[in-house]
C-alpha cells in the first residue's frame, strides 16, 4: 500500500508540472514523458546563444551509487579519473565495454555519502545492470534508479546567471559557483541540487529537483523570463556543438578517442575496464576514424555514407535543418582528411568542420 501511495504521489506530481508546462505550449511524447516542443524552435536555439532558456530532461535517468567502495567502483569501470574528485565537484566521465567501445557519456555528481549519474535516456536500464553485475558480494556498493523521484532541468545561455540571480535563494550560491562544481538551494526544507554545466559546450546550470518541487521550480524560473524550450530544440544544440548521443555517434562501433571525448579521458589512473585498448591507441596514435561537424548545403538523412572522390570514407550519424543551415554529425576516416575536407553526402555537398564539444588531440604526458 505504501509503495502504490509513493508512486501515485509521483505520477500527480508529474501530472501538475505537465499542466504547468502545457499553459506555456509544450507538446508532449511518450505518455507525457518528454516534452518535444513548446513551438518555438527558432526562438528558443537562438535565445539559447543570445539569451537563457530551459530544457526538462527530466527523461534521462538518475543513477545513485552509495557505499563506502562507491568511487573506487566507478573509478574502475569508466575512463575518467573519478578517485579524485571530492563532495561538490561534478565530471564527465564515459562508460565503455571490455574493448574500448563507447556505451554512454555519463555527468557524476559526488556529494558526501553518494554519486549521481546523470545518464542518457536511453541507457538508463542498460547502465544500471551494466554496472549491477560488476558488483561482487564483498564490494560495498549499492545501486538505485532515482529518476522517477528527481526532476532534471538544464538552463542554457550566455544571460543564465543574470537570470538566475533575481531568484534570491539563488544568488548567494551561483556567486560561490565556478565550472564543474555544484551547490545546494534550500526550497521548502528541501535540496534542490544546482551544478555549473549544461552537457553542452554552452553556459548555464543543470537544476536535480526533488519532484514535488518539480512544479514549484519550474514556474519560479519561467516567471524570471526564462524561454523554455523541448527536446527537439536541445537536440539541435547538441548537434550544433558536437555532443555524441548513443545509439547515433555513441554505439559500439566506435570508442570515446573516435568520439572525440578526449576530455573525458584520464591517461593516468591505472586500469579500468577497456583501459588497454583506449592507452594503446593513444600511444601509437591509431585512431582510424575521427567525428566532426559537418556543414551541408541542404538537408541528408543520417546513415547516409561520406564519401570523397567517390570513395566510402565514413557515415553520417546526426543531422539538422535549421532557418540558415544544415549540419550534421559524421564519423570519417582519420586518413581522408579533417576540418575543411570537402566530402558528398547523399545529394549535399558538405564540409567537415571542429565542433566545440569535440576535440582530436593525442595526450602527452607531462615530462618530469
Amino acid at each position: 500500500m505504501i509503495i502504490f501511495l509513493i508512486f501515485k504521489n509521483q505520477e500527480i506530481m508529474l501530472k501538475d508540472l505537465r499542466n504547468s508546462q502545457k499553459k506555456s505550449g509544450a507538446k508532449l511524447l511518450e505518455n507525457d514523458n518528454i516534452i518535444e516542443s513548446f513551438n518555438n524552435d527558432s526562438q528558443g536555439f537562438k535565445s539559447a546563444y543570445d539569451d537563457v532558456v530551459i530544457c526538462d530532461r527530466s527523461h534521462w535517468g538518475l543513477l545513485q551509487l552509495t557505499g563506502e567502495d562507491r568511487l573506487r567502483f566507478l573509478h574502475n569501470q569508466t575512463t575518467n579519473d573519478i578517485n579524485r574528485l571530492q563532495c561538490g565537484q561534478l565530471c564527465d566521465t564515459v562508460f565503455v565495454n571490455s574493448t574500448g567501445r563507447t556505451l554512454d557519456l555519463v555527468t557524476t555528481y559526488v556529494t558526501e555519502d553518494s554519486i549521481l549519474l546523470l545518464v542518457s535516456p536511453n541507457r538508463r536500464r542498460f547502465l544500471y545492470e551494466w554496472m549491477d553485475r560488476y558488483i561482487f558480494p564483498m564490494d560495498k556498493v549499492e545501486i538505485r534508479d532515482i529518476s522517477e523521484q528527481n526532476a532534471i532541468f538544464t538552463i542554457i545561455g550566455k544571460e543564465a546567471a543574470k537570470k538566475l540571480n533575481q531568484w534570491d535563494i539563488a544568488a548567494q550560491i551561483l556567486s560561490e559557483l565556478s565550472p564543474r562544481k555544484y551547490g545546494l538551494l534550500t526550497v521548502e526544507e528541501k535540496n534542490i541540487m544546482i551544478g555549473y554545466d549544461t552537457g553542452l559546450n554552452l553556459s548555464g546550470y543543470t537544476l536535480i529537483v526533488p519532484e514535488n518541487l518539480a512544479k514549484t521550480v519550474w514556474e519560479t524560473v519561467i516567471n524570471l523570463g526564462i524561454i523554455p524550450i523541448g527536446d527537439r530544440v536541445w537536440q539541435q544544440l547538441r548537434i550544433k556543438q558536437g555532443r555524441p548521443y548513443p545509439d547515433q555517434e555513441l554505439t559500439e562501433d566506435y570508442n570515446p578517442l573516435e568520439a572525440g571525448l578526449w576530455s573525458s579521458i584520464s591517461f593516468d589512473k591505472g586500469c579500468y575496464i577497456g583501459q588497454e585498448t583506449i592507452a594503446r591507441l593513444n600511444t601509437y596514435q591509431g585512431v582510424k576514424q575521427r567525428l566532426w561537424g559537418v556543414k551541408l548545403t541542404q538537408p541528408v538523412k543520417a546513415g547516409n555514407t561520406v564519401m570523397v572522390d567517390d570513395k566510402k570514407v565514413g557515415i553520417l550519424t546526426s543531422s539538422i535543418q535549421l532557418e540558415e543551415e544544415c549540419l550534421g554529425l559524421a564519423y570519417v576516416k582519420t586518413k581522408a582528411g579533417g576540418e575543411g575536407l570537402k566530402v558528398t553526402i547523399g545529394d549535399a555537398k558538405g564540409q567537415l568542420i571542429s565542433v566545440p564539444f569535440l576535440s582530436h588531440e593525442y595526450y602527452k604526458p607531462e615530462s618530469k
